[in-house]
């Protein structure tokens, strides 16, 4: 008895003397997968950088990701390779695969294109991008072996991330992004982008042109007047229509704009934007405004023709609708709908210091203050405005080290992400020197 009244003492003393601590950390965020895999890895991070990881899973099980190297020193890759003329840069696309859920990776394959993705369509996989025209190749046998490149478009620009897909109706969804040419810009070239849905059969050849139907185009700088916008701190910084203005050396702000879009549909009869016939999508973009926590939207309505037209969203009052609350919405995001859960999943970059003087950032931090890229976060929602913070996904150990412009794809209970990403080797936080493999246990688990 005296023993058992001892050990009860000994634990009430324990508690009291434990428990402040542990009140001080049992509610601190903490990375949910921080641990990665590297899938690829620049061997000279001065000169050749990894960019836009974009990740698919096959029916077997497969995975299947793409990313592309970029930088003066991919000059001296072997293999077809695609060179920016205006920007004097080179890039080549690689293919990886992996059957143990991410643990290990085989190199496939190579592409002369960016800004590419993977998907799956009927029995087939593909890979979509860009050189400065579109580009696919295909797969018939699972990713091993891959076509020769075919332009889906002649002499135009385009651009793009590895952003979603959608599939409904027997047909695949995705955004490529149309550059429409305003003249001769000197600064980063958004503001002249026109997000256009491309629609096709999952059963036909995607390699054929013809087999896509292309949305109506609306340029940003056609549908939004920055002279009029007003209340709400859009442009955050002065801004020119064709040259990037200062607010301190070598922080430039350039035109406002939208781009790397994800479709999304609506399907809760209860949505103010429900469409009963399946025949409207919605675009939610990166935007860029200066400021933070924001994405750009537009909306396609399908026609009984078949065409597409790209238009603006209301409001119930009548409003005109170009930006609604996003995390992460200042950068490139992937939104992924979960048939189970019934939400939708964001993943994006976390922004914890956009109100500091530009001129007063460390040197490691990138371009303005609103263009942190080392925090990877998660998010869910009923409806894409409404977003609940579910996790922490992975944070780089100072800002140089990105875990940002990240693509995702769900396998059962599991998510998976792949991240650009770069450790203290990389040359700063926009041109990371590796692509990193994260896995989010039973992700649902983080819904409430």
């Amino acid at each position: 008895m005296k023993y058992r009244l001892f050990i009860i003492l000994i634990f009430v003393l324990s508690v009291s003397l434990i428990s402040p601590a542990c009140k001080k950390f049992q509610f601190r965020v903490k990375p949910v997968a921080d641990h990665f895999v590297k899938i690829a890895e620049s061997k000279n991070p001065d000169s050749v950088y990894c960019y836009t990881p974009g990740i698919t899973r096959l029916r077997n099980g497969r995975l299947i990701v793409t990313m592309e190297f970029g930088g003066p020193g991919v000059n001296s890759f072997p293999g077809d390779k695609l060179v920016l003329s205006h920007r004097n840069a080179t890039s080549q696309g690689q293919i990886f695969t992996s059957d143990d859920a991410g643990k290990s990776w085989t190199r496939r394959g190579n592409f002369p294109f960016g800004h590419a993705r993977p998907f799956v369509a009927g029995e087939s996989v593909y890979i979509l991008g860009r050189g400065y025209d579109l580009m696919v190749i295909k797969s018939d046998d699972n990713g091993i072996t891959w076509s020769d490149p075919v332009k889906l478009t002649q002499n135009e620009q385009w651009h793009q991330s590895a952003c979603n897909v959608h599939y409904t109706k027997n047909n695949i969804y995705l955004v490529m992004e149309k550059r429409v040419d305003r003249g001769f810009y000197e600064t980063w070239q958004v503001a002249n982008i026109a997000p256009v849905l491309m629609r096709a059969r999952t059963s036909d050849d995607l390699t054929n042109a013809q087999n896509w139907t292309f949305a109506s185009e609306l340029v940003f700088e056609d549908a939004v007047d920055y002279r009029e916008l007003d209340c709400f701190g859009v442009p955050f910084y002065k801004m020119d229509p064709k040259t990037a203005l200062y607010p301190a050396e070598n922080r430039g702000m350039a035109a406002i704009g939208w781009l790397e879009a994800n479709v999304v549909q609506f399907t809760d009869p209860d949505h103010l934007w429900y469409d009963p016939l399946g025949n409207t999508f919605h675009l939610w973009m990166r935007a860029h405004t200066g400021s933070t926590n924001l994405a750009a939207i537009c909306k396609v309505k399908e026609n009984a023709d078949g065409t597409m037209t790209t238009l603006l969203e209301t409001a119930p009052s009548g409003k005109k609708m170009v930006y609604v609350p996003c995390p992460g919405g200042q950068m490139r995001f992937h939104i992924l709908y979960d048939q189970i859960s019934k939400k939708y999943w964001l993943l994006s970059s976390q922004s914890t210091d956009s109100m500091t003087d530009p001129g007063k950032l460390p040197e490691e931090r990138y371009n303005l203050p609103n263009n942190e890229r080392h925090r990877l976060q998660l998010h869910f929602s009923k409806n894409c405005i409404d977003w609940c913070f579910a996790a922490l996904v992975a944070v780089g150990e100072t800002p140089r080290q990105g875990r940002h412009y990240a693509s995702m794809v769900i396998d059962g209970e599991d998510l998976y992400v792949v991240s650009r990403s770069g450790n203290h080797l990389a040359k700063d936080a926009h041109d990371g020197n590796m692509i990193t493999f994260h896995t989010i246990k039973n992700f649902r688990q983080f819904i409430y």
